[in-house]
């Protein structure tokens, strides 16, 4: 059964368009009035903006929200190449083609979370605070093994039917207790049809690229910051907790969301909806951070 909350929202009013950055057009929602506080939504890897799209108007009773889709990703075009400075670029784009009353709150889930660190990291004063929704900033490997690299989509599938599509429909990493609700829209709203049958909206090129240290760049972040992230995540060790709060002096509110894996905005969505509603407000009522 689907929840009347989760339905109500699908059927929210929204805005939608593109920004071109680069020469790529960059799709984006956009929720709220035009004239309330900003929060953007960025996705994780292989993902897309509705995955945003069954959250973004519960905010709406106070803040305008816009979610839009990383290049390489959703509806957005794709590039030759990828990096995280392009990605920070188009957030960047986003938050000024939105043009808000005041610096948005810019969260990231996951690899969307190392775009908002990027972004912050090279256009702080545009934001108003970084949220991390279970992304990581791992200790530097002392065996020197590297930068860890995606290959979980190097290779999407290509199926002759919408319904065998989505039987093959997975999250990376697997987690349990994803309701079948929300399950079901994203994995429709991953998939679109080519000349060859019904893919991924991804591009596999996206995860070609070595994912770099963010060590540096998140602790050079003036702007607020917070970690929101989920009790039972396989990516949010303890450890990576502990050293992201070294790296930001101990100034970074870490809220753990309980019984929540790594994909915490589909198996606890209300819980991550409570808790980022509850730390927005408390920077509204805060006396104004510096950015420096």
């Amino acid at each position: 059964m689907i929840p009347s909350w989760f339905a109500a929202a699908l059927e929210h009013p929204r805005r939608e368009g593109t920004v071109d950055v680069g020469g790529c057009p960059i799709h984006y929602l956009d929720w709220g009035d035009v004239h309330a506080p900003g929060l953007v939504f960025v996705h994780g890897g292989a993902a897309h903006a509705h995955w945003w799209s069954f959250l973004a108007p519960l905010f709406t009773y106070r803040w305008r929200v816009v979610a839009f889709d990383l290049s390489g990703h959703g509806d957005s075009g794709r590039r030759p190449a990828y990096s995280l400075a392009l990605w920070a670029q188009e957030a960047a784009s986003v938050v000024r083609r939105a043009a808000f009353p005041a610096p948005p709150v810019v969260a990231g889930h996951s690899l969307g979370g190392l775009v908002a660190i990027q972004t912050a990291h090279h256009h702080c004063p545009e934001l108003a605070g970084v949220v991390l929704v279970d992304a990581p900033v791992y200790r530097p490997d002392p065996a020197g093994s590297g930068p860890r690299r995606s290959r979980a989509f190097h290779s999407p599938g290509t199926y002759p039917t919408l319904d065998e599509a989505l039987e093959h429909f997975r999250l990376v990493p697997e987690q349990p207790m994803v309701p079948p609700f929300v399950f079901d829209h994203v994995a429709r709203t991953s998939l679109h049809r080519s000349p060859e049958g019904w893919t991924w909206k991804f591009d596999p090129a996206a995860f070609r690229q070595s994912r770099p240290d963010m060590s540096e760049q998140l602790a050079a972040v003036r702007c607020r910051l917070a970690l929101i992230y989920g009790e039972r995540s396989e990516v949010l060790t303890p450890d990576t907790t502990a050293y992201m709060s070294e790296l930001t002096g101990g100034r970074m509110p870490i809220i753990p969301i309980v019984e929540a894996h790594h994909h915490l905005v589909l198996d606890q969505p209300l819980a991550f909806v409570a808790a980022l509603r509850t730390l927005l407000t408390s920077w509204e009522e805060a006396a104004p951070h510096p950015a420096g």
